[in-house]
């Protein structure tokens, strides 16, 4: 697997095709948008889906954590789906989430799906995480300085493909912000050409698509 060096604020940083951004000098790993427990949180509602979302995302997690072996992990938002998703949370995957936070430092940046901090789980949870020459939150501020390392919009790109289209995940950056994909089993996405997304790249700005093994770059606007 393949990740791609990209450069903001004087730093190299590496994204990874499985949707994980890496801080090598600083042995950072940031994650966005695990939304762990959004299955349980729709049966709430009558909807039912397969109640393995939180593990298969714990999964895909776990590997990358070895894979990259981070100092520290910041979860950027929107980690569980809702307030008290932390409190649905099969033991065994309650076990193994503080085992995680327990092996490195562990920062949960506070989102609008969990504005509180988790509880019974390790780690510690803010507004948002400063280091360096970056700002780690849930949600971009239009105009922010660079270094801005930002989720909540879930980008994702539509290419065509052998007489049809694939529509993907994404990170979108300008080199002074980046824009992370959702990272859970059960997460959606919302177009790159969106409003919401491209008046926060108003110079315009790369989108880097995830595939299996490596990432696709091409210039925001530059596929439909």
């Amino acid at each position: 697997m393949s990740a791609a060096p990209i450069h903001i604020a004087g730093e190299r940083l590496m994204l990874d095709p499985a949707g994980v951004l890496i801080w090598p000098a600083a042995g950072l790993l940031a994650v966005s948008d695990l939304h762990l427990e959004k299955g349980t949180a729709f049966a709430r509602r009558g909807m039912l889906l397969p109640p393995w979302d939180t593990q298969a995302t714990l999964d895909r997690l776990h590997l990358l954590l070895r894979r990259w072996k981070p100092k520290i992990v910041v979860a950027l938002g929107d980690s569980f789906h809702d307030r008290e998703g932390a409190s649905r949370l099969p033991a065994g995957e309650l076990d193994r989430l503080n085992g995680i936070t327990e092996d490195c430092r562990f920062v949960w940046v506070l989102g609008n799906h969990d504005p509180t901090p988790p509880s019974g789980i390790g780690g510690e949870s803010v507004a948002e995480f400063v280091t360096g020459p970056f700002t780690f939150r849930h949600e971009a501020i239009p105009g922010a300085a660079p270094g801005e390392i930002v989720g909540h919009h879930h980008p994702k790109a539509v290419v065509p493909t052998r007489g049809t289209t694939v529509s993907r995940a994404c990170f979108v950056t300008d080199m002074r912000r980046v824009m992370m994909p959702a990272f859970g089993e059960y997460t959606g996405g919302l177009d790159v050409r969106d409003p919401a997304i491209a008046r926060l790249f108003p110079r315009g700005g790369r989108v880097f698509l995830l595939g299996k093994d490596r990432l696709f770059s091409f210039a925001m606007g530059g596929r439909s």
